[in-house]
């Protein structure tokens, strides 16, 4: 069979699955299954065996324990230590309680790096409060999703971990590269509050004193240095990022159970499960989408999309561009890791081809399907919002595509500018590039 035959029966029968709402993790291994028979070279078995050779990996150990120091982050109560010192900074803006949604969101990116955590974890809080102070209920679940994909673009990142795992791209520089964009995307959501408060009224609160704002930094400090402690590691060369998320683990512990002591003992049975359990999903998605990836590599179809495209005489600009819209439809339908796998490891040979460097590739995909977790009918970041907000997904649209439009003037920033995000790995770790 010819790279477009193959390609056709695979994309085809997954869109199926896809459409009859089957699991994507089972879709993307199902999907290969026709291959396996059609080709006498092939045997069923390789799928079992492409995805047990994906877990040998000893990256994706990361996945799992950032998850656990997400939820452990949680279980503690640091967003309401964060809260508080948001309000102390930024409170007094116009729609102060959105600003400290934005805020609160940025710093616990770079605690958590899962963006679902942010959703849930923030939602639960900030929600309820915004609704309660005369905010509209569907600008209170959009500011809410669309500021918690600042979780898999700043710092650390477990979309990053991945990427960088598979595609061996330094994890260092993608964490350094992501810096910006992550400060630039709460900046303007933040400039979007503003507007949003001086045409609707929304309420402020006064401003913070001296020692009110030393209060809450000081309460909030320790979990502060999470990021520091994780990305100053890894760049520093201390520890991997393996090893930095399971040192992110025991640091979270210890804050939680001995320092603030608002985790018990028999809190941490149910933490460990609820993690178990998000990375079984994670994992299993890895696995499946591995296989499907090995059969596009096998039937060279990367290199076919390579030669097609080299054909149409494309640029660096225009390839960026078709590399954000591939994610951006992508991301609408199934979950980022996966959409890594496949579509990343595909377009990777044709970035390389017109001189892209890895990190602005990684960078584009990473944005790019950040906008996934909050637009339908994927979009989990919405969907948790939505039901925390308890408000249907149709209402909060209109408000989530004004909130985005900032963040994809970034990306087209990012795909012109590339030095925007690679001024940063550049100037602290040439070494990474």
């Amino acid at each position: 069979m010819s790279a477009g035959e193959v390609a056709a029966i695979m994309f085809g029968v997954f869109a199926v699955l896809i459409v009859l709402r089957v699991p994507v993790s089972f879709a993307l291994g199902l999907a290969c299954v026709p291959i396996f028979f059609f080709d006498e070279r092939l045997s069923p078995f390789l799928l079992m065996n492409e995805m047990w050779k994906s877990y040998n990996s000893f990256i994706l150990l990361a996945v799992p324990f950032f998850l656990l120091a997400a939820n452990l982050m949680n279980a503690a109560g640091i967003t309401e230590r964060l809260v508080k010192l948001a309000r102390a900074l930024v409170g007094h803006l116009p729609g102060g309680l959105a600003h400290v949604n934005v805020l609160v969101s940025m710093l616990f990116a770079g605690i958590s790096g899962s963006s679902t955590a942010d959703a849930a974890g923030i939602g639960s809080l900030m929600i309820p409060a915004m609704k309660k102070q005369g905010y509209d209920a569907s600008f209170s679940v959009a500011i809410t999703a669309c500021s918690s994909v600042m979780g898999v673009i700043i710092p650390p990142s477990i979309m990053m971990v991945v990427w960088g795992g598979l595609m061996s791209v330094s994890i260092g520089g993608l964490f350094l590269a992501g810096v910006v964009p992550g400060l630039l995307i709460a900046l303007l959501m933040m400039t979007t509050v503003v507007v949003y408060a001086k045409v609707r009224r929304y309420p402020i609160y006064e401003k913070s004193t001296w020692p009110e704002l030393g209060r809450a930094f000081s309460e909030a400090f320790l979990a502060l240095i999470t990021p520091a402690i994780i990305v100053g590691g890894i760049v520093g060369g201390l520890f991997t990022p393996t090893e930095a998320s399971a040192v992110a683990v025991v640091y979270s512990a210890l804050l939680g159970g001995l320092i603030y002591r608002s985790i018990g003992w028999r809190e941490f049975p149910k933490v460990f499960y609820e993690s178990a359990r998000l990375a079984a999903i994670s994992l299993f998605c890895i696995g499946t989408a591995s296989a499907f990836g090995w059969l596009l590599a096998y039937y060279r179809i990367p290199q076919a999309l390579v030669e097609t495209m080299t054909a149409w005489g494309t640029g660096p600009l225009a390839t960026g561009f078709l590399i954000a819209l591939a994610f951006l439809f992508v991301g609408m339908f199934i979950d980022a890791i996966p959409a890594i796998i496949v579509i990343g490891t595909v377009l990777l040979p044709l970035a390389d081809e017109v001189g892209i460097h890895p990190i602005h590739f990684a960078m584009i995909g990473v944005i790019s399907l950040a906008f996934g977790l909050v637009t339908p009918p994927y979009g989990l970041c919405l969907l948790i919002s939505c039901a925390l907000g308890e408000i249907k997904i149709v209402d909060a649209l209109k408000d989530v595509g004004i909130v985005l439009l900032p963040m994809l003037a970034l990306l087209i920033v990012v795909i012109v500018f590339p030095d925007v995000i690679m001024f940063l790995p550049r100037l602290l770790t040439p070494q990474f590039l």
